[in-house]
């Protein structure tokens, strides 16, 4: 049988296999002892060590000689897996400096404002409904956080388990911006803090940030498994060359996985990245997963001079993040992510940080001699579509909560019907338009 990856490793490496985490600087290097297996059938190779098994739509990742894989009569196709190394992908960050857990927060949540999120929860805050995270980890110590650590699962093989130890600071964020605890007045607002939030650690915190590529596919398909309404992927690559990707063996793996979650009902809500790119007008080049097959794909929006004091906003909420992808058919959405003024920070003008998106954070405390991270809760800024689309996924599960009996697909259409292109401003950076979490509902 043919190792369908040799051809196209190389320019994957840059691109679905880089980049992983949305606009972070990633290198790929090629796995010789486990691949991606195409089955023959729906089990997985007896004659094979099986990482994990994926059944329903015809995979399963194995590990061994690439020998023992050609040799194996279950396998139609196969090709290596790709192990990935990145930092972290948000575009600028900030730490909370005071004492968080005695301060109320909200009034520095402009993202929460701007979607009216307070009159959102006298209709639903989320009940009924569960949204997965798939990310760098989630600490589920934190006290504006309530994880269900029974449903998560750490897909990395690390061995430090889901949650705390090995919450990654930017899953964390994410997390909190799905579903923080609205339930006392100090910390952070969540937009869907009633919802099942359920975590799945793609990427190891242990010595950096890794993780492999069928691991964030796997995640994909063991989100649907459990039964998630809806699937946050703050991760992403740009850009990949579309000829040998899009119809060869990585993206016909990527696809199965995105249709088999839209068939189960798991509306996948990702980011578009962070490389201030055309993606209508990039000719060959394709970012993945956001412009796979069911992606809700989600630009970047924020203000400049939010909380500046006497200076004053410039921009409003809604306008579009320097650094967004855009692309009439390419984004879907465009929701709060965080802007900045790069010059305002490179001057350290006092409140700059305050255009990003504050959310909760797993603040690293000490790194052992062997890469293992100490953390503890907190709080903090960052922008970048990854904090955009968490706040799409959060609305999400308050439209599934309202109508129980819609699809992904039903979900999705009731976002963007709410959603308009707001005045004077380029439609290639919305999509439907900007998130109207109200009116969706």
């Amino acid at each position: 049988m043919a190792n369908q990856g040799r051809r196209t490793f190389l320019k994957l490496s840059g691109g679905v296999l880089g980049g992983v985490l949305a606009g972070s600087t990633v290198t790929a290097a090629e796995r010789t002892d486990r691949f991606i297996v195409k089955t023959r059938g729906n089990g997985a190779p007896s004659d094979l060590d099986v990482v994990f098994d994926l059944p329903e739509i015809g995979y399963a990742v194995v590990r061994g000689s690439e020998s023992a894989v050609e040799a194996s009569s279950a396998v139609t196709s196969y090709a290596p897996d790709v192990e990935l190394d990145g930092a972290d992908p948000s575009v600028e960050t900030h730490d909370y400096e005071g004492e968080a857990t005695d301060d109320a927060l909200y009034p520095f949540q402009w993202d929460k404002q701007a979607l009216d999120v307070p009159t959102a929860h006298e209709t639903t805050k989320g009940e009924g409904t569960r949204v997965a995270v798939i990310d760098s980890g989630v600490d589920a110590s934190h006290p504006d956080l309530e994880v269900n650590t029974a449903v998560s699962k750490n897909l990395t093989g690390d061995g430090l388990g889901a949650g705390v130890p090995g919450g990654g600071d930017h899953g964390t964020h994410v997390a909190g911006t799905v579903a923080a605890q609205t339930t006392g007045e100090t910390g952070v607002a969540g937009t869907a803090p009633a919802t099942d939030l359920v975590d799945y650690r793609v990427f190891s915190n242990f010595g950096g940030v890794s993780g492999a590529f069928s691991i964030v596919i796997g995640a994909v398909v063991q989100a649907a498994r459990d039964d998630c309404d809806v699937a946050n992927l703050s991760l992403g690559a740009y850009p990949i060359p579309r000829q040998g990707v899009t119809e060869g063996f990585y993206g016909n793996f990527i696809n199965a996985a995105m249709t088999y979650a839209n068939k189960e009902g798991t509306l996948l809500v990702i980011s578009a990245g962070n490389d201030s790119a055309d993606l209508q007008h990039d000719g060959s080049l394709i970012s993945l997963p956001n412009e796979g097959a069911q992606a809700l794909s989600v630009a970047a929006t924020g203000p400049i001079g939010f909380g500046w004091g006497d200076d004053g906003v410039t921009a409003p909420p809604e306008s579009p993040a320097f650094y967004t992808n855009y692309g009439t058919n390419a984004v879907d959405l465009a929701a709060p992510g965080g802007d900045a003024d790069l010059a305002a920070a490179a001057e350290e003008v006092p409140g700059w940080y305050y255009d990003l998106v504050l959310s909760t954070v797993s603040v690293v405390t000490d790194i052992g001699e062997d890469g293992t991270v100490a953390t503890e809760p907190g709080y903090g800024w960052k922008a970048g579509t990854s904090m955009a689309a968490p706040n799409v996924a959060g609305a999400a599960a308050l439209v599934k909560s309202a109508n129980p009996d819609y699809n992904a697909n039903q979900v999705e259409s009731a976002l963007k019907r709410a959603a308009a292109v707001p005045e004077g401003y380029d439609k290639a950076y919305y999509g439907a338009g900007f998130l109207n979490v109200v009116d969706a509902l």
